[in-house]
């Protein structure tokens, strides 16, 4: 079995952590960001034993520049 290295976004909304993986568009959450990241790890396991990732990326990253006031 290969390994395969996902992103995890993570963001803390009210009171507690939202981790998300833009590549397969998985989304979870925990009281600390460990607990956030390892939740979206067992999620993202399951996921991808119903929903194998194909070949073809389907998500980019990218910055950008933005001015406001």
């Amino acid at each position: 079995m290969a390994k395969t290295f996902f992103t995890a976004v993570v963001h803390l909304e009210d009171d507690i952590y939202v981790a998300e993986c833009p590549e397969v568009g998985i989304v979870s959450q925990g009281p600390t960001i460990e607990e956030a990241i390892e939740n979206l790890k067992e999620a993202t396991e399951l996921y991808l034993e119903e929903f194998p990732i194909s070949t073809k990326p389907r998500t980019y990253f990218s910055s950008f520049e933005l001015e406001y006031a």
